[in-house]
């Protein structure tokens, strides 16, 4: 039993109505380099913020899933961190949880930028899944940004996707155009299937998990080059009352001077992250917040397999 099977008993206390005849289902791994969009398609498929985004290469780190019903499918998509060359413990455990959804996923939707021409990394990837069992389409991403005349740079992919077999299809996750073609496309897909969660829920993960990963994504955008990469978040308390959410989060770096970027002079930076994170996990829970947070230096946690297991960050079975 794979690994995305075994999460589906995580569910079984709620309650899952029996899915009509001739309904579909199943899983559908989000893969590609980092920075394609990967994150943005998700939260735009689910029409809700589930995934954090920013202009930081790598910023998925766990195998996020978002939920997409429709009267005639459930598709669960499973966000992956971009497939990339690890420098580290945990770039090692990233790419390998990626790979690992490639065999565990009913269908692979490989996530390329049209704004640029097909490159060794793509090529890398297509290497990868021209290996496994698993459906291939390729999305071709960002339409809403590419050149006037983009037949070339669409031409660099669609000749790799031929030399596959795979379908191909042009869309922006930032707008959505073409993405309830693409829906329609992956459903054709899928087979006759149960439903595996209810039909309202639009992601798996719990609130503590998308809260941390909401103030990480705030360290993400508001600080410096040298600090994103080196930073994990863990929620130590969330404690509910009728009128406010109290929540405390410990921010762990690998240097000193991480931390006093993080902090900044006078705390303005750690206020500002503070701030930013606690006006998204207002959204998240639909209700008001009191937000603390804690910075601590771990030196090379990146490189310690006990470290990442205590963050969150393990190799999937």
């Amino acid at each position: 039993m794979t690994s995305i099977q075994n999460d589906i008993f995580s569910v079984s206390e709620l309650i899952i109505p029996q899915a009509p005849p001739e309904f579909k289902s199943g899983f559908i791994g989000i893969i590609g380099r980092p920075n394609v969009g990967k994150s943005t398609l998700l939260n735009q498929l689910v029409g809700q913020k589930i995934a954090i985004t920013s202009p930081v290469a790598q910023t998925t780190r766990n195998r996020l899933r978002g939920i997409v019903t429709t009267p005639e499918a459930q598709l669960i998509f499973v966000d992956t961190p971009g497939i990339h060359k690890p420098h580290h413990q945990l770039g090692e455990v990233l790419v390998q949880n990626a790979k690992i959804a490639i065999e565990s996923v009913d269908v692979v939707l490989f996530v390329v930028d049209g704004t640029t021409a097909c490159g060794a990394g793509d090529r890398y990837i297509a290497d990868l899944l021209s290996r496994s069992q698993t459906p291939v389409i390729m999305g071709i991403n960002k339409i809403d940004t590419q050149p006037t005349d983009a037949q070339p740079l669409d031409d660099t992919y669609t000749q790799l996707a031929q030399s596959h077999q795979w379908q191909t299809i042009k869309f922006s996750a930032k707008t959505g155009e073409q993405l309830p073609q693409l829906q329609q496309l992956l459903i054709e897909q899928l087979e006759v299937g149960p439903l595996y969660y209810p039909p309202d829920l639009v992601t798996d993960q719990p609130e503590r998990f998308i809260m941390g990963e909401l103030i990480r994504e705030q360290i993400l955008l508001l600080t410096r080059e040298e600090v994103p990469h080196s930073v994990a978040v863990s929620i130590d308390l969330v404690e509910e009352t009728p009128a406010i959410t109290r929540v405390l989060a410990t921010i762990h770096v690998e240097r000193d001077s991480q931390k006093g970027i993080l902090i900044g002079k006078g705390g303005t930076m750690l206020k500002a992250v503070g701030s930013a994170a606690r006006e998204q996990i207002q959204k998240l829970i639909a209700g008001k917040v009191y937000l603390e947070l804690f910075v601590k230096v771990q030196p090379k946690w990146r490189q310690s397999r006990i470290r990442l297991a205590e963050l969150g960050y393990r190799v999937e079975e």
